[in-house]
């Protein structure tokens, strides 16, 4: 993999392999809850090893431990070039899974505490995540994205993107503000993904140990074998692969575990050959 980075917006310079706070607080959004002094170490090792994009979201914690709370206590003052995008839309229900959607009046209230978590005057990229946990399309995202968009015009978002979505609510979005980014489930949906390269924007397939080159999650028979070839793990393999999917596609694997981050970040180092790409496509 020739680039190494991707330019945010057409502002912001990022390492394309990132880092995914879900499982910082917790493994499952059931819980339990995990020792908030790991979740520090792993982001300040994180930053160490040379990410400067963190995924986060209000609604990633358990009982008193939250991503958002880590990532300020372990990071804070931030670097100039760190980058953390958040997410809004999702509501947590009694038992802590998101179950939820939040309506265009609750959005300005959920951004408002994600910068009040972080200790932000400004967000670098807010995503609206619509939606469940069942796949994209199926309802209008106009007016919710639209309050996104005067929250940017007041200063408080720098830029903006969408979350599980299709083609047509993309186009909805895009119509209203411009789109930085795409976070949908993985790469599956080329044609997203190709107009989001022709566009300049960022595409950032979320779980993305569970997705690959294609169209759906890799093939274990195939990346194993990949990854004796090269004297890898599978998952550096899967993340080499995502990251060679297209050059607008970031990855933001995440941990809770300092050994697995060491393992996930070194697949930046990981160089995929035609036939490797050609054997994991099958």
């Amino acid at each position: 993999m020739t680039i190494k980075t991707f330019s945010l917006g057409g502002e912001l310079t990022i390492n394309r392999l990132g880092f995914g706070a879900m499982r910082l607080a917790m493994g499952t959004f059931a819980g339990p809850a995990r020792d908030p002094e790991t979740g520090i170490a792993v982001l300040r090792r994180a930053v160490e090893l040379g990410v400067n994009h963190i995924d986060t979201a209000g609604f990633y914690g358990r009982d008193a431990v939250w991503a958002n709370e880590l990532i300020r206590t372990a990071l804070t003052p931030y670097r100039d070039d760190l980058v953390i995008a958040t997410k809004v839309g999702p509501l947590p229900g009694p038992n802590g899974v998101p179950s939820g959607q939040a309506t265009a009046d609750q959005l300005r209230g959920l951004v408002e505490a994600d910068l009040r978590c972080l200790g932000l005057n400004r967000l670098d990229l807010v995503y609206l995540r619509v939606g469940g946990m069942t796949g994209p399309g199926g309802e209008s995202i106009a007016e919710r994205f639209a309050v996104l968009a005067e929250l940017r015009s007041e200063g408080l978002i720098k830029h903006l993107g969408v979350s599980n979505v299709d083609g047509a609510q993309l186009a909805e979005a895009r119509a209203i503000a411009p789109v930085a980014a795409v976070q949908n489930r993985h790469t599956g949906d080329m044609g997203l993904l190709a107009e989001s390269e022709e566009a300049g924007i960022a595409y950032v397939p979320y779980f993305p140990l569970g997705g690959g080159v294609g169209s759906g999650p890799l093939d274990a028979e195939r990346l194993g074998k990949v990854a004796a070839r090269l004297g890898a793990t599978t998952a550096q393999v899967a993340i080499a692969s995502l990251l060679a999917t297209s050059p607008t596609v970031l990855a933001i694997p995440g941990t809770g575990s300092l050994e697995h981050l060491e393992e996930n970040l070194a697949a930046n180092d990981l160089s995929l050959s035609d036939e490797d790409l050609s054997d994991l496509r099958g």
